[in-house]
This record gives structure tokens, sequence and C-alpha cells, in this order.
């Protein structure tokens, strides 16, 4: 039986068929209207949105609130919940660099970070010595919408940069504040990615620009001081295929600027001894080489896949002459074990890497070539390494977490292998880790391979099929969903629910080819991995298939409207957030900021019939068919860049046409925000209970 009763009538979108015709192929859109003609101007300036289109996005607005009117208290009730497991007036742990050590803090009701320093052994809870960089709670003043990009000082700090955007399209400005003054100096610089890498001296960076079509496709070199019309192109991208970013070195010897889509990499740098030199290539672009440096003093550090290496090994070249030919191998490849990212100080190289399915840190001594790891004994869990800001410490800091166990933050010695604890994540409402189980179970897919699933659930959850299940997947660009601990998902683990993450292929969470098995023509893989979860779920009793309510994001998003086509009995209910559900018309646009870039990922099928035919055969909105589908909550943003509003309008609106079924399809537009939702940390926690009240709702628990 339905939870949503006496729902008034949905909107219905009107027709305007078009039809495009690829390799004989044709195809009618009935709902192609809803894409703005003017989307690159629309991302600037939301209130340009065509009167047709916002007037149908807020009807759907409408009807959403209507159908989730019941559920108000319940997500007030959620929200306190989950603000109450934050402690609001948090401060990281500062990282020292140079005389002084940086860091964030929030006050308490307060939305965005504070960034400030203290002096480099200053007490970390004396607010006598903290000197506030900046406010983003008083820079956010008055908007609807606000993000900071970061803040980034210089060598000197005596200055920093520091990136806003003001309507959630990703479109950053730059400012140059005076870190003794506190005052932004005149500079502005508009339309960026959102950082920049400053010169040894302090008085110019290095940003990347954002074309019309949101690509970054130009660097340019900026002194303070002088109007953004005046700046240096330093780099060119010609290939809109590529993404492109500019960073500099730990020991402020070069600026790095990267280039790669999904499967190919080339770096060029830039000595800061001149600066206005052309950047010099390291290797040349070759179609599925993979490659990423940093800095060693007098040589660099290469994490590459080259010569066979599918997980990835380490090599080391001379800084005068770091061309591919010159490569020496230091770490070796070893199949299975995936090496993630590296760093490297003065006597030490360190690196993250992924054996059987969970996260170490790898330190290898530079001089003697001593190896270890440190160790964790958890069944699943969760690392993040930050390194250090300085190349002459041999202390690097990281994080560990699980299901359980709350995020702990430890700075390590890399000589003595002394581990401190410098902080455990409070939870101020409360948290008793003996009452909840975490697990780490494999469900079988049709193929035979085995599918990690970690799940997470109070100790007297009854696993007799009658606990609801919200089942989470992302499965896209290699990317592993750690099994780390998340005090959001406690108000539905807290009424019964087991909280499951599907370790799908197309991520990196069994290696490389655990991720090579869910992309391109093998992409199918991915949804019938996240089916097969909730088989073996299904099967074991942990829930049953009418209390599982799927969740997933952006490509996730995808495999949400993907398994509603294919397995809609499946299901009770479905989230799909920024939802990547038009596949096949986003690909076949090369207008769009993503669509060049994503082709190693999907295909392109505007050169291959093959893969035309390979994305049509999974495409969510190309596949919505006369069916009963569950219950659906599809989520976009106005200003979203890399998954445009109209793919979950035109999904919704389909869908709507053609399920057989009385389940509601609904619609929720952020109409002032884009693709990560609202930009506070409350804001963003009121969207989380709005989901998870309606997962609520469809399992029957309100």
């Amino acid at each position: 039986m339905s939870a949503f009763k006496n729902l008034p009538a949905a909107p219905v979108a009107p027709k305007n068929p078009v039809t495009d015709t690829r390799h004989g192929i044709s195809r009618t859109d009935e709902y192609a209207w809803l894409r703005a003609d003017n989307w690159q101007a629309m991302f600037k300036e939301p209130s340009i949105l065509d009167a047709e289109i916002r007037k149908h996005l807020e009807a759907e607005n409408a009807y959403m609130n209507a159908a989730m009117a019941d559920t108000k208290d319940l997500q007030k009730t959620l929200f306190a919940e989950m603000r109450g497991r934050i402690k609001e007036d948090d401060s990281s742990v500062p990282m020292k660099d140079g005389a002084f050590a940086y860091g964030t803090f929030y006050v308490k009701g307060g939305e965005h970070p504070r960034y400030f320093r203290i002096p480099r052994e200053g007490g970390v809870n004396d607010e006598t010595i903290r000197q506030v960089l900046l406010d983003g709670d008083k820079e956010a003043e008055g908007k609807a919408y606000f993000r900071i990009a970061g803040l980034n000082h210089s060598r000197d700090h005596a200055r920093a940069i520091w990136g806003y955007d003001d309507k959630g399209s990703e479109y950053f400005t730059l400012r140059v504040r005076d870190l003794e003054t506190g005052e932004d100096l005149v500079d502005v610089v508009e339309n960026t990615g959102g950082g920049g890498a400053w010169a040894p001296d302090g008085r110019s960076f290095f940003y990347t620009v954002l074309d019309e079509n949101h690509r970054p496709s130009k660097i340019y070199h900026h002194v303070i001081g002088t109007p953004q019309s005046k700046d240096r192109l330093a780099y060119e991208e010609k290939d809109p295929g590529f993404f492109m970013s500019v960073g500099g070195s730990l020991i402020d010897d070069f600026i790095y600027i990267d280039i790669h889509d999904h499967q190919t990499s080339e770096y060029r740098i830039l000595s800061t001894e001149d600066l206005t030199a052309e950047p010099s290539l390291v290797a040349e672009r070759v179609t599925g080489l993979e490659y990423s440096m940093t800095e060693g003093g007098d040589v660099f550090y290469i994490l590459t896949n080259a010569d066979g290496a599918k997980d990835f090994k380490i090599v080391e070249a001379p800084v005068e002459a770091p061309q591919k030919e010159h490569w020496r191998e230091v770490v070796p490849h070893r199949p299975g074990i995936l090496i993630l990212s590296h760093m490297a100080y003065a006597r030490h190289l360190v690196w993250l890497q992924r054996r059987d399915g969970l996260p170490e840190i790898v330190v290898r001594d530079r001089k003697t070539g001593e190896e270890h790891a440190i160790a964790f004994a958890e069944e699943a869990y969760s690392l993040g390494l930050s390194g250090a800001a300085e190349y002459h410490t041999d202390v690097i800091r990281f994080s560990y977490s699980s299901m359980t166990t709350p995020s702990q933050l430890f700075d390590y010695n890399m000589a003595t292998r002394e581990r401190k604890l410098l902080k455990t994540q409070e939870v101020p409402s409360g948290h008793k880790p003996e009452d909840y189980v975490t697990r780490r179970v494999f469900a079988p897919a049709p193929d035979g391979a085995a599918v990690p699933v970690t799940l997470l659930y109070r100790k007297d959850t009854q696993l007799d099929g009658s606990a609801p299940c919200l089942l989470y997947g992302y499965g896209a660009y290699g990317i592993t969903i750690p099994a780390s601990f998340n005090t959001n998902c406690l108000s539905l683990v807290d009424r019964g629910f087991v909280y499951a993450i599907a370790h799908i292929r197309g991520g990196k969470d069994k290696g490389f080819q655990w991720y090579e098995d869910g992309k391109m023509a093998r992409k199918p893989n991915t949804f019938r991995d996240f089916i097969a979860a909730a088989d073996y779920l299904n099967q074991e009793r942990f829930t049953s298939y009418a209390k599982i309510v799927a969740e997933g994001g952006s490509a996730g998003g995808m495999l949400m409207g993907a398994v509603a086509n294919m397995a809609p009995e499946k299901f009770g209910g479905i989230i799909a957030a920024v939802p990547f559900v038009d596949v096949l018309s986003t690909m076949l646009d090369d207008t769009l900021p993503l669509t060049p870039p994503e082709w190693p990922e999907w295909g392109n099928p505007i050169e291959s019939a093959e893969f035309y035919n390979i994305i049509a055969s999974y495409s969510p909105y190309d596949n919505v068919a006369a069916k009963s589908y569950p219950a659906i909550l599809a989520i976009g943003g106005l200003t979203d860049p890399r998954v445009t509003y109209w793919e979950p309008a035109k999904w919704v609106a389909k869908l709507r046409e053609k399920t057989t079924g009385s389940e509601p399809i609904l619609l929720k537009t952020n109409m002032e925000a884009g693709h990560g939702g609202a930009s506070g940390r409350f804001q963003r926690l009121e969207e989380i209970a709005f989901e998870y009240a309606f997962a609520i709702k469809v399992a029957g628990r309100v």
C-alpha cells in the first residue's frame, strides 16, 4: 500500500517533439524544450531562465511539496538530530607552515567556515592569539547561495588568494587579501576554476579560466595590482576533451599544469626561476597513459601506469630531465595492490594504496629504501592522507574512521613511527560505537564477481526481512565510496534501517580492473552489481525488496535511473540526486561542459555507432517504458554545470507519462543552487533531512 495519499494532480509537461538522426537511427525527444537555449548565460544570471521552463519547474516543486507535506515535522526532527551530532563551534587542528599554523573553525549557528592562523607553536584553543583571516558567514551575508573555494596563502604569509561562487554555477571569482589588514586588494579575477598557485615572491599567481562552455581552457598569470585584462596567457589547452588545473610544489620550485581526461595525462611544468618562460612538456599525452607528479628535491616522483602497470607504480626522474625516457622504477607494480596517490618529503616517500579492498598508508625511507605500512584492525574502514604543508618534515597527518568509529586525526612521525592522536570527532548528542554493527559482505553478481557491500545497523535490529534499508551506490570514474563514519545516517539506523553501501564496478574498490569492468562497453556491469546487492540483502534477510530505498547522485543518479528501468520491482523507492539520466543526449552534445572529457568514460556516440547503441541500451531517459515504477524522488539544481537541471526534469516528465503504477514521481529543483546543493553546512543538513524523510515515508515509518 502506498505511503502517499490524497495527492493533487501532478504537473503534465507539454510535448514538443524534436527528432535527431545519427548513424541512420532516428530518436524523438518530446521534452527537449526543457533545455534552455541560453543555458550558458543563465548559469551566470539565473533570472533570465525562460518563463515557461521556470513555470514548469515551480509547478513540479509545488507538487513535490504537497506530496511531502506530512513529513514536515519529521524533517524538523531529523534536522535537529543531525545538527545535534555536530559540534557547532568546531575547529580544525591547524597545519604548521613556516611561522604560522593555518586552520578553519565554525561558530555556533554559523553556516560557513572561518579561516584562521596562529603562531606556529601557539595554543590551538587559545582564541586570544587566533587571527581570523576570512569570515565565511560575513562574506555570505545577503546571498542566497555562497560557497568559498578555499584560502591559499603566499610563501611570505603576507597575502592569500580566496575564491567564491555566489550562483552555484561553479564560476568562481578570486580575490586577494592582505593578511595583516584583513582587507581585499583591488584585484578581482572572474570566471575561474576556484583557486590559484602563488609565485614564490608572493607578487603574482597563476589561475585557470573557464570558457563559455564551462571548460578550463586557459592558464593565466596575474600580477598583483593589475587588472585581469592585462594578465598574461601562460598556456592554452586546445582540446575540449581535457580537464586542466594549475598548482605549485611544496618547495616552490615549479608550477605544475595538470592536463587529463579519464584515461590520459599530460603535465607541463614551469620553473619559478623564470615565470615568463613557456611551460615544458614532461611526457606527451598518449591515450591510456596516466601519470601524476610530486617534488622530491633533485628528482620528481611520478605515479604512473606506464608499461602495463595497471595498478600503478612509482618512478623517479631527474628534475633537469623528467621526460619518460629518464623514468626509473622506485616502487614496482604489484597486481591487485592499487596505488591511489603519493607524496614526497625531504627524507620520505609516502603513498596511499588499496589492498583487498581496504586502504593503507605506506612510508619509505628515501635513503635506505626501508618501507613500513601504518596498520589498522577493523573489518572495514576509511583513511584520509592529508600529508604536510612543509617539505622538510618527518611528520605527516592522516585521518581514520569506520562506519562505527568517529573520525580520528593523527600526526605520524615517519622516522620514529610514533602515532599521535590530535582529535577525535565529537558527537555532542552522544554516540556509543558498541550499539552498532558494521560488516563487509559480498553479493554474487550474475557473472560470478563478488560485489563488496558495507553494512551498518544497530545491534538490536531484527534481521528477518522486516528492516528497511537505504542502499547507496555510485560506480563511476574509479571513485571509491569509503566505509567512513557518517553521523547523518545514524538517523536512519536508529530508526531500524540497515544502511548499506554497494561497492560496485566502475569504482576502484577492488583495484583498477574493477573500474575498467564498469566503464565504456562494460558499463551495464555497474547496474547489475547494484541489483545483485539488493538481491543478496533480500535473500539474506537483512531487508526485503519492498523495503529497499536506493540512493545515488550524479553518475550514481544514472545508476538509479538504470536500475529503475531494469528491476523496478526490487525497490520500494529511489532517490536520484542531480541524476545523469539523459546520457545519450548529453554525450551527443559536444557544447555541454563535461561532454568531450567524458567520452573516455562512456564512449563517443557522435563518432561511433557502436557506442551510440551501447549508451542507448542503458541511458535511463531513453529506456523509460510502460511499467510500474516505485516512488521516485529526483533532485536537480538550476545552475548545475555538471548535470544540467533539464536532465532530471525531462526524466520525471517521461516517467510520469509512462508509469503504470500508482506511486508518485517527484521532482525537486533547487532554484538557487547547482550540483552540490545548498552550500551552508546546516542548509545541507536540511536537504539530507528531506531525502531521509522520503526514505522513511516510503518505508512506512512516518
